[in-house]
């Protein structure tokens, strides 16, 4: 990996209740990213849609599909025409009453090199994940693209280290995150700021902990009662933001990772090399409450 570099696009949008004009917006940022010179495009989570999973409503699993299906086909044939890799979120129908969140990552040739399926599933007020949403069973995962290996979680993985550690040690240049996420429109901004700042520390510190890059892409815009929050942003292997974006507009910003770097602070900054993982068993665990 010396002296490589690829250029990733982080494509930010609000959407709007109509799927066709959501499509054509998002193929728009694909594009916009590709002519700016990125050679990877992450979309944010569930980026065909509102972000429906605010309310409990059996009609919206009509907007699931097959993976691979129609929307994997599109990106597929996108990604060959501007010869990027193109990383897509989307809700997939796995079989009748079975659904995932789920992403898809098509290489640089077309090729649909399979998908990650959402490992953490929250559900809390407005973020109703669990009646929609099977977890993964697919492991965590990396793939080998034209630009990169790239370990993909999605949003509320975003909390847990340990899918971090083990998408890095699966062999990851870097890390992106699909992200839904925001503040109820009428919440102080104390709130507001304690949160986006623990959601942006927390993958930051992943970025530390492992010595790679972390790409965070979310959307933004008011959705019912939700704000989206935005902030999209690129950290460097040390956890340095090097990129963020607007809380409140759609963006569309290429950033250049050098995976050289992580080289660099891996060696001086040496954590993989002293875990201790012969004392790791407890993790395991729900809780230590028998020891």
């Amino acid at each position: 990996m010396a002296n490589k570099t690829v250029k990733v696009g982080l494509v930010q949008l609000s959407c709007s209740a109509d799927v066709a004009a959501n499509l054509e917006k998002t193929i728009a940022g694909v594009r916009s990213s590709a002519a700016q010179g990125a050679q990877v495009v992450v979309l944010q989570e569930l980026f065909r849609s509102l972000y429906f999973c605010d309310v409990e409503d059996y009609e919206n699993f009509k907007l699931a599909e097959a993976i691979p299906g129609p929307s994997t086909d599109l990106f597929s044939n996108l990604a060959k025409e501007l010869g990027i890799v193109i990383v897509a979120s989307l809700f997939e129908k796995r079989a009748e009453g079975l659904y995932h969140n789920t992403t898809a990552v098509l290489d640089a040739d077309g090729t649909y090199l399979g998908k990650y399926r959402k490992m953490h599933i929250p559900d809390d007020p407005g973020y109703f994940e669990k009646f929609y949403f099977t977890p993964g069973d697919l492991g965590y995962k990396v793939f080998p693209t034209k630009f990169g290996k790239i370990g993909v979680l999605i949003c509320w993985d975003q909390w847990y280290p340990e899918a971090a550690r083990i998408t890095a040690l699966k062999g990851a240049d870097f890390l992106v995150y699909p992200t839904a996420i925001g503040w109820h429109k009428d919440q102080d901004g104390l709130t507001n700021e304690e949160q986006y700042g623990a959601w942006q520390t927390i993958q930051r510190s992943h970025a530390v902990a492992n010595g790679i890059p972390v790409v965070s892409v979310n959307r933004c815009g008011i959705e019912g009662d939700m704000k989206f929050w935005g902030g999209s942003f690129v950290s460097n292997p040390f956890g340095r933001v090097i990129f963020k974006a607007s809380h409140e507009e759609d963006e569309i910003h290429v950033e250049e990772l050098d995976f050289a770097s992580s080289d660099r602070y891996r060696t001086h900054w040496p954590f993989l090399r002293d875990r201790r993982i012969d004392s790791y068993q407890p993790i395991t665990k729900r809780f230590l409450d028998e020891e």
